[in-house]
């Protein structure tokens, strides 16, 4: 869903139960043994670990550790040991792109989960790619990552084999979000903000684009940069379009601030986004009260899924400091559909890890297919996900509620 820090993850992945005739080997014999003749695979991660977006990269890490660690103690794949190493990207494409190569470096690495921002996958994508090294995004949302730059003209093409996700894209992001604020919240006459980011400037269009083809008008338009705190200007711009809503695309601090100051210059009116202002950090951000703003996510709200129960458990026990946030569900879909590719390749390998493991494990990802945290995972023929669902919150007391769950059909 995203321009977010890519988070890199190495994992097994398994489709059945398997036998492992020579535990803790290689095809090649150039095995990692982690000790007690088991041979380590490593699920890499890629995300801004630290600075304004950690509060959801911490919850990538933390999700894919706990499915590596999942996968270990229930032998999902016999005689294989997951471990994860992770990379901080700070949400910087170029440090994306050293963490993809220090990946790509490690022989046991068979898969990497992330990243957040769509802007960091660019400049990972190519490295993996010539690596044969599986990327899973839990968080891009910008559909040229899968389908190319000419998806918009209707011609698909997916530019790399390796590259997968399992959040959904903003071509039904942005349509979903546009035919909320339309037709159910009645708003007719949106002022449209971006931050000149990969996911947001993409967001924006893809929504504007659907909000005039309801009948909406577009008020007016503005841009402002990551990391500014001070939006007056804009602000003003809306209050004097006379826009009885905002969209923003881009990220929650500067859509925190950006809903706070709108309301300041006088303009009593909701501020829209998409999975990036889905965050407690943009309620906290802004000083005017939020309630009645309004963001989209990828997926239902999994504390409603029966089949998140295991995860939310196991991620209380497992201690981790920081919450599984926005994408956690998604990140350890993202571990597991590793895993049970790397399960299906061993399988076929008479229970060894094959010395061409990595391409194999690319192969074995586009027959993926079970029930996730976040419901059935599996991947089309441009590796995004199956699972077009989202949800539509809103600000309620001070918190974010969910108010729609649909099931998004083009």
């Amino acid at each position: 869903m995203r321009n977010r820090s890519l988070l890199i993850l190495t994992a097994v992945v398994t489709t059945g139960a398997l036998t492992l005739t020579a535990c803790g080997s290689r095809d090649d014999d150039k095995k990692s043994d982690s000790g007690g003749g088991k041979t380590t695979v490593v699920i890499g991660i890629d995300a801004p670990l630290t600075g304004s977006l950690s509060a959801l990269g911490q919850g990538i890490k933390n999700s894919v550790d706990l499915a590596a660690k999942t996968a270990t103690k229930e032998n999902v794949v016999p005689g294989v040991e997951f471990k994860v190493e992770s990379f901080d990207d700070q949400a910087l494409p170029a440090s994306g792109q050293t963490n993809a190569t220090k990946l790509v470096g490690n022989k046991d690495v068979l898969g990497v989960v992330g990243p957040l921002n769509s802007g960091v996958a660019q400049s990972m994508q190519g490295v993996f790619e010539r690596a044969d090294l599986t990327l899973v995004s839990p968080a891009n949302t910008n559909p040229a990552l899968s389908q190319g730059d000419d998806w918009g003209s209707g011609t698909k093409k997916r530019p790399f084999k390796t590259y997968f996700r399992t959040a959904t894209t903003d071509v039904i992001q942005g349509k979903f979000a546009a035919q909320y604020l339309f037709n159910e919240a009645k708003k007719k006459k949106v002022f449209v903000v971006d931050d000149k980011q990969t996911y947001g400037a993409g967001l924006a269009s893809i929504f504007a684009d659907e909000f005039k083809r309801l009948g909406g008008a577009i008020a007016g338009e503005d841009k402002v940069t990551v990391k500014t705190t001070d939006f007056a200007a804009t602000a003003d711009k809306v209050k004097e379009s006379g826009a009885d809503s905002v969209f923003f695309g881009g990220q929650y601090p500067e859509g925190g601030l950006l809903s706070d100051q709108v309301k300041k210059a006088g303009a009593n009116i909701p501020t829209m986004g998409g999975d990036a202002l889905y965050d407690p950090a943009f309620i906290k951000a802004s000083g005017q009260s939020n309630d009645g703003d309004l963001a989209t996510s990828v997926g239902y709200p999994i504390e409603q899924l029966p089949t998140a129960k295991k995860f939310i458990d196991g991620y209380k026990a497992g201690g981790y400091k920081d919450p599984y946030a926005a994408y956690g569900g998604y990140a350890y879909d993202a571990a597991w559909a590793i895993v049970q590719a790397v399960k299906s390749v061993v399988e076929a390998n008479d229970g060894k890890v094959p010395s061409d493991a990595r391409a194999k494990v690319t192969e074995a990802m586009s027959k993926v297919s079970f029930d996730g945290v976040t419901g059935k995972v599996s991947f089309d023929e441009f590796g995004d996900t199956t699972n077009k669902q989202l949800t539509v919150y809103t600000v309620e007391n001070g918190a974010w509620k969910s108010i729609k769950n649909a099931t998004f059909e083009d």
